[in-house]
């Protein structure tokens, strides 16, 4: 069995890092060099940084940005925003990112995804698909941070993500993003009993019982966490942090004990 991974996901927008709800009212919580460093000191498995303004604005990813990032983070990285052709995903390998994160520029050109993959390979690909829900439950897929719906189903785009060659799924949840209220566990379930590749789930976690649900229920191989790595609780202050990887280890024996 594969190592379970714990992910922080930090959002860029310009030289900053924030946080939002349901994709919504972005509010400031640090310095993105300054929060590498936290997390390089606490050992973390890997790290998302997703940048929420570059594809909406109709910007290249921040190179000079993600360079001193690279150049200061100690784990593996994946990057998503603004990757519309193969010459920006180089860059962003050619800066020492492991990983590029492709998500609206698929809606337009699948074939982006499997032009990298051939390059670089299936495992530097992931592909990410944001999911709503509609008044009557239904699931649909948004790009173009929520502004854009698209009348594929996400197990239908999933498919088609895995034709194109990703070596990764990221689903989140827009509903859930920052609410702290658990992860969309029904949505999880789909993908992960659909998939052929590794996904990682995101949107709503808020404690160690919801990155564990995810993994155990949910069946993910990989859970990514935004409000809980940056604020020390909910309606509370900045405060970056990860959870100890001995209180996971004890929740997750326990949560095996009373199964």
């Amino acid at each position: 069995m594969s190592l379970i991974r714990y992910i922080p996901c930090l959002l860029l927008k310009g030289n900053g890092l924030v946080k939002t709800i349901k994709f919504k009212n972005p509010r400031y919580v640090g310095d993105p060099i300054n929060t590498i460093k936290i997390f390089n000191e606490k050992e973390v498995d890997e790290l998302v940084i997703l940048d929420i303004e570059a594809t909406p604005n109709g910007l290249e990813p921040n190179y000079n940005l993600l360079s001193e990032i690279a150049n200061e983070c100690f784990m593996p990285l994946a990057y998503g925003g603004g990757i519309k052709q193969l010459n920006q995903a180089k860059r962003i390998f050619d800066i020492g990112i492991e990983k590029v994160i492709i998500n609206s520029a698929a809606h337009k050109d699948l074939s982006l995804i499997t032009r990298i993959a051939n390059e670089y390979g299936s495992q530097a690909v992931v592909g990410s698909i944001d999911v709503k829900k509609n008044i009557f439950g239904k699931y649909f897929v948004v790009s173009n941070s929520a502004g854009t719906k698209h009348k594929i189903t996400p197990i239908n785009w999933l498919k088609s993500l895995e034709q194109a060659g990703v070596g990764e799924i990221i689903i989140t949840s827009v509903d859930n993003e920052g609410t702290w209220n658990g992860l969309d566990m029904e949505l999880i379930l789909q993908i992960t009993s659909s998939s052929h590749v590794p996904v990682i789930a995101h949107g709503g976690a808020g404690n160690i019982n919801h990155l564990l649900e995810a993994v155990n229920t949910g069946k993910a191989n990989a859970v990514a966490m935004g409000s809980m790595v940056v604020y020390q609780k909910q309606n509370m202050g900045v405060l970056i942090n990860f959870p100890d990887k001995k209180d996971l280890i004890y929740h997750a024996n326990e949560t095996k004990k009373s199964a």
